[in-house]
């Protein structure tokens, strides 16, 4: 393990990123890389430059995408992974993960999450605050479980999806890839179309 971090976006996201890299402690020093040039320090931490600059600090630094936006993340993500760059899971101290769980590079997993038992995560998935994921779950690469939100046993979630704030998804039920669940909906039957669903139960819209 390198023992310096650097995380790609220094506002939003990679801030909460940088608390609990902060909080893991395990980096003697942790800096960001911003395109806004504008922002010079972020919780404390240096910027250093642009993320064109990665190239010149992948063999110093692990490297973490800070970035909420899933697409971006995985656009990065890839491109760092290709490159050999050393990529690692940060997860907060007071999160919760159950015995057998498999987390991809990447991932972030935020203060109050639990994720039970027998479940797999992804590589770049954002796990949130306060979510939680129960047992014998697949959820792939990429996808945004957000604050607050639940999903019960046996779930699975597609690649590049996004649950939004306090969305529910009732037990045994599969979501495809390239979906928007809306805050608050509940998902009560599977999703077979990418698109936007919300309301409980969640429905597509335009229909």
């Amino acid at each position: 393990m390198k023992n310096k971090l650097l995380i790609i976006g220094a506002s939003g996201h990679g801030k909460v990123v940088a608390d609990i890299a902060l909080k893991m402690n395990k980096w003697q020093s942790i800096a960001f890389l911003d395109d806004d040039k504008s922002i010079k320090s972020s919780l404390g931490l240096q910027v250093i430059g642009t993320s064109d600059d990665v190239f010149t600090h992948i063999n110093e630094h692990e490297i973490f995408v800070g970035i909420g936006n899933n697409d971006t993340r995985q656009k990065i993500l890839e491109i760092l992974e290709s490159l050999g760059a050393s990529l690692p899971v940060l997860i907060h101290p007071n999160a919760v993960i159950g015995t057998q769980v498999d987390l991809g590079i990447g991932t972030a997993v935020m203060a109050g999450a639990i994720i039970n038992s027998c479940t797999k995560i992804g590589k770049g998935c954002i796990v949130n605050t306060g979510s939680t994921i129960d047992h014998d779950n697949n959820i792939e690469d990429f996808v945004h479980i957000s604050p607050g939100a639940h999903l019960a046993g046996t779930v699975k979630v597609g690649k590049g999806s996004w649950l939004g704030v306090g969305s529910v998804v009732s037990n045994n039920i599969s979501i495809t890839k390239g979906c928007k669940i809306g805050a608050g909906s509940v998902v009560l039957k599977d999703i077979y179309e990418p698109g936007v669903y919300v309301g409980t139960p969640a429905k597509k819209l335009g229909y």
